[in-house]
């Protein structure tokens, strides 16, 4: 993949302008692309956020830094800012992160009826669009998705190829979805009666509230009754399967092949490791953090960090945790107390059997 660089070259001070901060050295010193601390790159504009990547930086070559305080031991322009991871995810989008003009509608979408569409599309060949589907301004629909009947997609979203949304689903404005994503697919539902399985149909929708974004390969199924609802700003990673009747709440982050069961309410700024599975019916509150491969099967107060399986305080997971590594030496030390016991034992019976015979003798002397 190409690094990212510019045909022509920004300033310090028109990324100041963009980032805020106070600028030491050359403020017309030249920017022609972005780099990280691992690769120097004279011409590029790299960040340090701590303390710790300031000694990694002590040999690099970059054209100029974002940095959390100045570091006057390092010979190169900086603009100093609260936040710099932040300040350089800023910059990329201002400066190198390229806006597609219009495409307008190809010849090769399909509508159907009473299909409502706003301004400056970019809609792709091979779009399909249900009945009475309503289309934001500024939407970008690349090949191959589809948009059920009766949903809406907000303004500003952007769908990557192959991205499915089934009927009676809503998506807000600024929704990024990515590719094989599938919005809406049924819950599962049954209930089972003389051994086989029926199914119960799933009749509600789902609601993706304002810069929500979702990434490859995610699953949010379609509520049974009512809705399952992703609040505003919340990110979620690949290969996530969100079920029938969830709500997540606002901003919160879910890593990689997070499963969440049907009817479980989270809340705001919940952070959920990679892998962690939460049972169903279950209520998370706000600002808690799961670790990566927790298994959830029981409620969580606010602010509460846990982990393990099943899941518990992370204080607690963290002592369970290294137990485990300590199995074989405290199986050894199990044998060789039982060993031991064995041989107390053993002693002890022959011990009393001689008591008896002893007092036995000194009676026939008498």
């Amino acid at each position: 993949m190409s690094k990212p660089q510019l045909p022509a070259p920004i300033t310090l001070a028109q990324i100041q302008e963009v980032v805020g901060g106070t600028i030491h050295g050359d403020s017309q010193t030249p920017v022609y692309g972005l780099t990280s601390l691992s690769e120097a790159n004279p011409d590029a504009l790299s960040f340090i956020a701590n303390d710790k990547m300031s000694k990694a930086a002590a040999a690099l070559h970059v054209a100029a830094l974002l940095v959390h305080r100045h570091l006057p031991d390092l010979a190169v322009p900086q603009i100093v800012v609260d936040h710099p991871m932040l300040a350089f995810a800023r910059v990329a989008q201002a400066f190198f992160v390229r806006q597609p003009a219009p495409r307008g509608i190809a010849e090769q979408v399909i509508q159907g009826a009473d299909v409502r569409i706003g301004t400056d599309p970019s809609i792709w060949p091979f779009v399909t669009l249900g009945d009475r589907v309503t289309i934001g301004n500024r939407v970008t629909l690349y090949p191959g998705v589809f948009v059920g009947s009766d949903s809406t997609i907000g303004d500003d979203c952007v769908l990557y190829p192959n991205v499915v949304v089934r009927e009676g689903c809503s998506l807000g404005a600024r929704v990024i979805v990515h590719s094989g994503t599938v919005i809406g697919a049924d819950g599962f539902g049954y209930v089972q009666h003389q051994g086989r399985h029926h199914k119960i149909p799933q009749l509600g929708g789902v609601v993706i509230e304002d810069d929500v974004e979702l990434g490859a390969n995610v699953t949010v199924d379609r509520a049974t009754f009512g809705r399952t609802l992703i609040r505003q700003g919340t990110k979620v990673d690949n290969l996530v399967q969100i079920a029938h009747n969830v709500t997540v709440g606002e901003h919160s982050i879910l890593v990689a092949q997070v499963g969440i069961a049907g009817s479980t309410t989270i809340g705001h700024h919940v952070v959920i490791g990679g892998q962690a599975g939460l049972a169903d019916h279950l209520t998370i509150g706000d600002q808690v953090m799961i670790a990566a491969k927790a298994g959830v099967n029981r409620n969580i107060g606010s602010n509460q960090m846990v982990g393990g399986i099943p899941a518990m305080p992370r204080e607690k997971a963290l002592r369970v945790q290294g137990t485990i590594f300590q199995l074989p030496e405290l199986k050894q030390l199990v044998r060789d107390l039982e060993q031991r016991v064995a041989a107390l034992e053993t002693q002890l019976k022959h011990s009393s059997g001689r008591g008896p015979r002893l007092k036995a003798a000194r009676s026939k002397k008498n």
